[in-house]
């Protein structure tokens, strides 16, 4: 067993729960949960402690909803060819190009950049920062699952 083997193990990332995590529904419940989870921080200056529970709930939902939904076996759409190309990545990183492997670099950085921003704008209190830091990690992530979805596509050209 390799270190991406432990790792998708440690997460209980076994292949159901990546075709289930592959579902569209879960990416994109994934994605609704970022306000959510912005909101909830916030709220402490309206529920004081009792904002932990809201914390709580979204950081189990994230938990809970690569298992929640139905597996996708043959991945057609953008999200589950994305999702799949990511185990590719996990998996397989011997088959990205050194191109790919700098774009993948560039968003990493992007969505680093963008959580800062989120960091700060919640400890600050500060709308723009948060609102600037949560759309710069979102399309990063959107662009992330797009260059995935090509790794998906040259793995099974590669696999024909």
């Amino acid at each position: 067993m390799d270190a991406a083997d432990r790792v998708s193990k440690a997460f209980g990332m076994t292949d159901e729960v990546w075709q289930r995590h592959a579902n569209p529904w879960s990416v994109w419940t994934r994605f609704a949960a970022i306000p959510l989870l912005l909101l909830a921080i916030w709220s402490r200056t309206w529920i004081g402690w009792w904002s932990l529970l809201a914390v709580a709930a979204v950081v189990v939902w994230l938990f809970v909803n690569p298992r929640a939904f139905p597996p996708v076996r043959e991945p057609r759409g953008w999200t589950a060819r994305g999702i799949y190309g990511e185990r590719v990545w996990v998996q397989h990183r011997d088959l990205v190009t050194p191109d790919h492997r700098a774009v993948l670099r560039l968003l990493v950085t992007l969505g680093v950049i963008g959580f800062a921003m989120i960091i700060w704008g919640l400890i600050a209190l500060q709308v723009w920062p948060t609102l600037f830091g949560a759309t710069v990690v979102v399309l990063a992530q959107l662009w992330r699952i797009d260059r995935f979805g090509w790794l998906w596509e040259r793995h099974e050209a590669q696999r024909s």
